[in-house]
């Protein structure tokens, strides 16, 4: 194994905000021994996910990334040495080996063995991944969307804002979708199936929503906070449920931003506002893997992906997603 050099992307510092390119820096380390019970991947796709900010920028976060570690992230890869009976060569797995060629890890590391053959496996990482699983037990667990609903989506577009829509549609509801430039509102009707697309750029957002959710709103999954979501709390329904799944639109937790209250409308719609976090619910998580690749078999389930190709991308691909740049689940190919 030490004739094999792994390429990593390495945390250089903490970013204050949205972490740039000058944040990390590639580095070529050698591949230790394994040990019982450890397995080499190759990978072969990266993860690029919103989140990671947090994981970058807050030294409090859930899942924190110092400075000198390999940058987390979720990534598809294929076993190609294995001191472990249950995982030989040649198996593919998708799982936390960050953003380098090769990884040591212990199986602990895999999240899931790909079997299926007849499914990209980078969608693994996507819309049969973290995201479309965020999203299916978000919305399912805490959303509770019951059909002739009225489901609201910010990020209608992204990875998990996608799957979200399309679920909610599935389900009877009618969606709203909440998105940037014409061309990502575009996608959402055409693409993603939502009944109505807001810009949240337009200059009078809390009208608009006002004006396609005449009934109010009666599931708001938020993957934004900030600004859009002030602009939609007002018009929640009677019991409505709030899913808070990701915060995209603060720029900074330090000093913590301020806005309006939301405790009266809460209170006097009767309504529930509940964070979620997948790691809560890995229990659960091959049960919607199989019920997704379902819907991706019957064509029932659409996803976008935007790739780039090699690791020397990676620096800057976060910067890149808070910029709107992409038009899909980012993701980084690795060579073969």
């Amino acid at each position: 194994m030490t004739e094999i050099n792994n390429q990593a992307v390495v945390v250089r510092s903490r970013p204050s905000n949205i972490p740039q390119a000058e944040n990390f820096q590639i580095e070529t380390r050698s591949i230790p021994a394994l040990e019982n019970q450890q397995i080499l991947v190759k990978n072969q796709w990266l993860s690029v996910d919103p989140a990671m900010r947090g994981w970058l920028a807050d030294a409090d976060n859930y899942l924190s990334v110092p400075a000198g570690d390999v940058m987390r992230s979720l990534a598809v890869g294929t076993i190609i040495a294995s001191k472990h009976t249950d995982f030989p060569e040649g198996t593919q797995v998708m799982g936390w080996f960050g953003w380098q060629t090769h990884a040591v890890v212990d199986t602990s590391a895999i999240v899931q063995t790909i079997t299926a053959s007849d499914i990209p496996a980078s969608l693994y990482l996507g819309v049969l991944g973290l995201n479309g699983i965020t999203a299916a037990t978000a919305l399912d667990k805490v959303g509770q969307p019951q059909p002739g609903d009225t489901v609201v989506v910010s990020t209608a577009a992204g990875g998990v804002g996608s799957c979200v829509g399309q679920l909610a549609k599935m389900q009877g509801c009618r969606t709203v979708g909440i998105t940037s430039s014409p061309e990502k509102m575009q996608q959402c009707k055409d693409t993603f199936g939502y009944d109505e697309v807001l810009s949240y750029r337009e200059p009078n957002l809390s009208a608009r929503v006002a004006q396609a959710c005449p009934d109010g709103v009666n599931v708001y999954f938020d993957n934004t906070s900030g600004a859009i979501s002030d602009a939609i709390m007002p018009h929640l329904a009677l019991h409505a449920r709030v899913v808070v799944c990701g915060t995209a639109a603060i720029s900074s937790w330090d000093p913590v931003p301020t806005g309006p209250r939301v405790e009266r409308i809460l209170l006097t719609r009767r309504a529930r506002m509940q964070g979620f976090i997948l790691f809560d619910h890995m229990d659960t998580y091959p049960d919607y893997v199989r019920q997704l690749e379902e819907a991706i078999r019957q064509g029932k389930l659409h996803y976008r992906e935007d790739v780039s190709q090699g690791l020397e991308t990676a620096p800057g691909a976060i910067a890149q997603l808070y910029s709107s740049q992409n038009t899909g689940k980012r993701l980084i190919q690795l060579p073969d």
